[in-house]
């Protein structure tokens, strides 16, 4: 498969911010394999002799060269032109080209383990990590998928889950991509995990990675489809790592695959978005529990009443 590479350079003073802001964008355009470059960051020496060294701060996506490619372009050049109009975020679109092959030797180089609470490491496949004693290692190849454990988002749904999960919970994860927050759950003590994308590579992405992580079979199902169309039972545990549109969507339907009393946490929300969502939580009789934030993003958990 032939994909275009995206790569948005820009000049902002804010430089987290902005990364969010675009990062977003990119979200909720379903381009693949996000990585955000950071120059400023100081990597261990250990880090890999293939590691990209960052020359400017740039957000990249991956979409396939087919025949939505072209809109595609048309939607991200003006969402990033609104954004400059809107935030004064000056950004500068580079285009490339490149195979299957060219992709995954580029964009494996962004990625090292990375320390996401003080008992969980996200290592990648390709990666050397050596273990600590009773710490948990989550083996993840995002592949073309979201869900490296390096986005904020993601780190504070992992922390999140580590903190609410209780030993034998049921979970799911709606919007799963890479399967990463189902592998943290099922090393958690989750019995029972299942997801759902509406991207059959993320599907086949996370089921790969649950079996890389010696998940059995029987105890994870990794569904093809929209939100929680899908879904057939009821879980203790539902996470969302998504963005703030499939959110309040989402909510119209979740209590649905839920028994009383169940934690539902969601992310993949910016700050300027969380006000709406806390909204329509407390319009829908959610019990609010925490807010995180972390880097302009917002994770949010609640309970069924």
């Amino acid at each position: 498969m032939k994909w275009i590479e995206a790569k948005v350079v820009f000049n902002f003073d804010d430089k987290q911010l902005a990364m969010d802001l675009i990062s977003n964008i990119f979200y909720e355009l379903g381009l693949k394999g996000v990585v955000m470059e950071e120059p400023a960051i100081e990597h261990p020496e250990d880090w890999g002799e293939d590691a990209i060294k960052p020359e400017h701060y740039a957000v990249t996506g991956y979409f396939s060269r087919d025949e939505k490619a072209e809109k595609k372009r048309r939607i991200l050049e003006k969402s990033l032109a609104r954004l400059e109009k809107e935030s004064g975020i000056i950004c500068k679109i580079v285009y490339s080209d490149m195979g299957e092959a060219d992709w995954a030797q580029v964009w494996k180089a962004h990625f090292r383990p990375e320390q996401i609470t003080a008992n969980i490491v996200v290592k990648p496949t390709w990666r050397e990590y050596a273990r600590s004693h009773d710490e948990i290692v989550l083996e993840i190849d995002p592949g073309m998928a979201f869900g490296t454990g390096t986005h904020p988002t993601t780190c504070m749904c992992i922390s999140l889950i580590e903190k609410y999960l209780k030993k034998d919970d049921s979970f799911l994860d709606v919007g799963t991509g890479s399967g990463i927050l189902m592998v943290a759950a099922a090393k958690l003590g989750a019995t029972k995990v299942w997801g759902t994308d509406n991207d059959a590579v993320a599907v086949d992405t996370a089921r790969k990675n649950l079996m890389q992580n010696r998940i059995s079979e029987s105890t994870f199902n990794v569904i093809t489809g929209n939100l929680v169309d899908k879904v057939t039972e009821r879980f203790g545990l539902v996470a969302a790592n998504i963005t703030s549109k499939g959110i309040l969507i989402l909510l119209d339907d979740v209590k649905r695959v839920m028994v009383q009393n169940a934690i539902f946490i969601c992310s993949g929300i910016i700050e300027a978005d969380k006000n709406g969502v806390l909204k329509k939580m407390e319009k829908l009789g959610f019990e609010l529990i925490e807010i995180l934030v972390k880097d302009n993003w917002v994770s949010i958990v609640c309970r069924l009443m």
